[in-house]
């Protein structure tokens, strides 16, 4: 049995990739900041069937919450044979008015906290010597600019550049990283806007945007042996709107 580590998995694309991990038998150690929405994951985990998870109620950024996870790593049943950097944030805000404090957090959360993150657990894989696969979580707005998110497309396109360099520290020890950039996709907190889905199909070529699902299956390629070789690498998922430039209204 495999054992794969998500961030950020309560709700949304992470829940769906855990979710997804477990339904192909291997077992994943998983957390949020919420505790309420850890419990409600868990019932629908457990409503599944799906039993074979540990998850840690804490900050992804934290030094608590690595090492907790260091513990579990070794704990638990399972190689440890990937991960998935997903927890971040979005702080919307106009440049000029943009506060030191909200950088302070977004960098800490989507920078640090995967930063640190990435280097656990590839310490962890090549201490056992079998490689692995480690996925940041980009966005298509660490490609393109998008109204009111110049932080937050930063710290984005920060994480591509980041997969890239870790090529020349992990390739040796056949640990892959790489990145993939969701667009606009339907979770619970975009469908809260009654208008999401009618914007973002009208300005997304392919007619719609992307499901957990689509992200998932994504996520999941990168895991397995079918990516063996790619390395250093990002992949946008966003319907073909980088490719056209659309803005949202």
């Amino acid at each position: 049995m495999l054992k794969y580590i998500v961030t950020g998995a309560a709700q949304g694309i992470g829940f769906e990739i855990v979710k997804s991990i477990l339904l192909q038998g291997n077992y994943v150690i998983w957390n949020d900041i919420n505790q309420e929405q850890i419990d409600q994951a868990k019932a629908q985990l457990h409503h599944l069937g799906l039993y074979q998870f540990s998850c840690i109620c804490a900050d992804a950024s934290s030094d608590e919450f690595l090492d907790s996870l260091s513990i579990l790593i070794d704990e638990t049943p399972g190689t440890l044979a990937g991960c998935v950097c997903n927890a971040g944030i979005t702080t919307f805000g106009d440049f000029w008015s943009y506060t030191k404090e909200s950088l302070d957090h977004i960098l800490k959360i989507n920078i640090k906290g995967t930063f640190f993150l990435a280097q656990l657990v590839a310490q962890k894989l090549r201490d056992a010597g079998n490689g692995g696969s480690i996925l940041l979580m980009s966005s298509v707005t660490g490609h393109q600019a998008h109204p009111d998110l110049a932080a937050y497309g930063m710290t984005k396109a920060a994480l591509n550049q980041l997969a890239k360099n870790l090529v020349i520290d992990l390739s040796p020890f056949q640990i892959r990283i790489n990145t993939i950039s969701p667009g606009a996709t339907l979770t619970e907190r975009t469908l809260s806007d009654q208008d999401y889905i009618k914007e973002w199909s009208a300005i997304t070529p392919l007619g719609y945007p992307a499901t957990v699902e689509d992200i998932a299956n994504a996520a999941l390629f990168f895991l397995s042996p079918l990516s063996k070789h790619i390395t250093g690498q990002f992949l946008v998922i966003d319907g073909g709107w980088t490719s056209v430039g659309i803005p949202p209204k």
